[in-house]
């Protein structure tokens, strides 16, 4: 699911992973075993930057997280 806040990322991943589990990247099973990835809208804008350094540092602070935080993924696109 794409989701514009991150109120929006925090409300739909402890909804859904409720009785089900949480994962790595934005993944997640819900009670009934169905994955879902909650993703910001931003992170894709940020992966298709023409400045490959930029999406590479977004791409390694995604797989370190589990439930993606924007503020963070913006911390490592705009690092120097």
């Amino acid at each position: 699911m794409r989701c514009e806040t991150q109120e929006e990322i925090d409300t739909l991943w402890e909804t859904l992973s409720a009785g089900g589990g949480k994962d790595r990247c934005g993944w997640l099973k819900d009670k009934f075993g169905l994955s879902w990835q909650i993703v910001p809208v931003v992170l894709f804008e940020m992966l298709q930057d023409p400045d490959s350094a930029k999406a590479d540092r977004v791409m390694r602070a995604m797989m370190q997280m589990d439930k993606l935080d924007i503020q963070r993924l913006q911390q490592a696109y705009n690092q120097p």
